[in-house]
């Protein structure tokens, strides 16, 4: 089965997935901040941004944690379903075709129908599954999901806790979320196997089109 789809939480602090999704959060602030500014014509009042940063922050991280909460509930019913559905077949052709479908496409090309029958007895082997697809463990990772994604983009928001001056406290925010996308796209290239430089400045350049878009439509 997927990598994911497991009988036992995903491992919520993997590092690709978690990387990509401080990188969309830090993205989706950039924007909502500087289209604030956009909105009110570059004078946007600093309770009016902090209020856009810090709303942005909780949504992205809510979100993600439902995400998190609807994979779990969609893969592990479905992997309950496909043991289900292997009990009643019977062994051989179907119960491998079962297995077979169940398996990531490389990995299933790889067993030959030896392997498939051997994993067939192991999995009739196994007791009756949960008809619950959420556990209380799947709910504090998504706690720990929210947090995670909420306090990896609160950096943004500090500037607008600190300085007065809405426009500088827009732009020390804008540094620091073009600064913090190429952390995350360093570190994201390191853990794909693409060049980390490449993948950081990318990142750079994509944050430095967004506040250069922003600028020229006034914010």
């Amino acid at each position: 089965m997927h990598d994911h789809r497991s009988m036992t939480p995903r491992g919520w602090l993997d590092p690709l997935d978690r990387i990509s999704e401080i990188l969309f959060g830090l993205i989706m602030a950039l924007t909502i901040t500087n289209s604030l500014g956009i909105a009110q014509h570059g004078d946007a009042d600093i309770k009016t941004l902090l209020a856009g940063a810090l709303g942005c922050n909780l949504a992205w991280g809510a979100i993600d944690a439902a995400m998190y909460l609807m994979v779990q509930f969609s893969d592990r019913s479905r992997a309950i379903l496909s043991l289900e559905s292997l009990h009643r077949a019977a062994e051989g052709s179907e119960a491998r075709r079962i297995i077979a479908e169940a398996l990531p496409p490389v990995v299933a090309s790889a067993l030959r129908e030896d392997d498939l029958d051997r994993i067939d007895q192991r999995l009739r082997a196994l007791p009756n599954l949960s008809k619950q697809p959420l556990r209380r463990e799947d709910w504090l990772a998504a706690i720990g999901v929210f947090l995670l994604v909420f306090l990896s983009t609160f950096p943004v928001v500090i500037p607008f806790m600190f300085v007065g001056n809405a426009w500088l406290a827009l732009r020390i925010s804008n540094a620091v979320a073009v600064g913090m996308l190429f952390l995350s796209g360093y570190a994201l290239g390191r853990h794909s196997g693409t060049s980390p430089w490449k993948v950081g400045l990318a990142m750079i350049a994509l944050g430095v089109m967004l506040v250069l878009v922003a600028l020229a439509l006034g914010g």
